[in-house]
């Protein structure tokens, strides 16, 4: 499984042919959207830098020339709660509270969907814009066993460093990876770790036996 981080909440993950979206970069996002296909595109919250489900559709391919044509290939969806299965690719969304939205008088509560998503041998969860670290019972009991855990650290409505690595640790995953952080809140979730500092990776190449062993070891991917 390769690894790769794109900004703000979103990843690219993939396996022999089947590749997965989180978070896509909208254009409308004041962020810099990247743009590649996927088979699945998970979206966690309604707002401009994680809904970018355009960014993910990629050129259909003639099935006996192998060349491109015939329009968009859209990825496959999933923007709320629930169970799916697409391409042996099993996910489960469960509700939470996202960061709150409009005037500071008036502030809305967005949704936001964690997603439990068991994949090539590996159980992914991603928290998303994770906004409140109290989870519900439904959701604690379903998300056991987790090989890699994706959690936001920057603040602006969603988990700060502190809170983020006390849910973090307490949900046991082997490896967590943090995202949507600025260089300070980087330090600070690391420090949080017991560490000075870390090299960062520019992807990260994992398979279910190289997890052995691991309780909760952070690992930085560079934004792409």
């Amino acid at each position: 499984m390769v690894i790769t981080y794109h900004g703000a909440e979103c990843f690219k993950i993939s396996q022999g042919d089947i590749t997965l979206a989180f978070n896509p970069i909208s254009k409308d996002s004041k962020l810099k959207p990247a743009r590649f296909g996927a088979d699945v595109t998970l979206i966690t919250t309604n707002l401009p830098d994680f809904n970018g489900r355009d960014q993910t559709s990629r050129p259909a391919r003639h099935a006996s020339a192998g060349i491109a044509g015939g329009g968009d290939k859209e990825s496959f969806v999933i923007d709320g709660p629930g169970e799916y299965e697409i391409k042996d690719v099993f996910v489960k969304g469960f509700l939470s509270e996202g960061p709150a939205t409009g005037s500071a008088g008036k502030p809305a509560k967005k949704i936001n969907t964690i997603y439990l998503v068991f994949f090539e041998g590996m159980n992914l969860c991603f928290l998303g814009a994770l906004a409140n670290p109290t989870l519900s019972d439904e959701t604690l009991e379903a998300i056991e066993d987790i090989d890699i855990l994706f959690v936001p650290i920057g603040g602006q409505g969603m988990l700060g460093a502190a809170s983020a690595y006390k849910l973090a640790v307490s949900l046991e995953p082997s490896i967590i990876i943090p995202m949507y952080y600025t260089k300070e809140t980087l330090e600070q979730f690391i420090k949080e770790g017991g560490q000075a500092r870390m090299e960062s990776l520019d992807k990260l190449v994992v398979k279910k036996k190289d997890l052995e062993g691991k309780e909760g070891e952070i690992v930085v991917i560079k934004e792409e």
